[in-house]
């Protein structure tokens, strides 16, 4: 690690404590040439992921677009952003976690709609009219008649 004081190569590590919540590794170290103490910060290199679009377009995965999805999916709805939040890190964590670089939109869009299930079920419905396009009132029935049969009774 190169000194940011004097430009040195070599500096030793003082201190290391996790940061961000164990996503990054904060060191201090201190120049073997100066003596003076400096921070780095380590962090994963993550792979780019692209998304693949029903047109065959191609485009950088963006967790903030993910979770503007999921917030209109759950305006005036008791789910908090954090949910939101946690929901699109467990999505895109599970994406780099595959060995696929490439993913389409309809895989993502079923693993929104596998978690909004789970949390809430009006916001799952308003995901998947408008990922699945309903065309009319019989598709979007249909829909919510299976939501009703994989419910467990009272």
């Amino acid at each position: 690690m190169k000194c940011p004081f004097c430009g040195y190569t070599e500096s030793k590590v003082i201190d290391s404590r996790p940061a961000e919540e164990g996503a990054t590794i904060r060191r201090r170290r201190e120049c073997l040439a100066c003596q003076k103490r400096f921070t780095t910060y380590e962090i994963i290199e993550r792979l780019p992921l692209v998304v693949v679009k029903r047109d065959g377009s191609r485009q950088s995965f963006d967790k903030v677009k993910l979770i503007n999805g999921m917030v209109r999916a759950c305006e005036k709805r008791p789910v908090s952003l954090q949910t939101l939040e946690e929901i699109a890190d467990d999505i895109e964590q599970e994406l780099q976690s595959n060995l696929e670089r490439e993913i389409s939109t309809v895989n993502i869009g079923e693993m929104v709609m596998n978690r909004l299930k789970d949390v809430d079920e009006v916001a799952y419905v308003r995901f998947a009219s408008v990922y699945r396009s309903f065309k009319d009132i019989n598709t979007f029935m249909e829909e919510l008649s299976k939501l009703l049969t994989e419910k467990p009774g009272p």
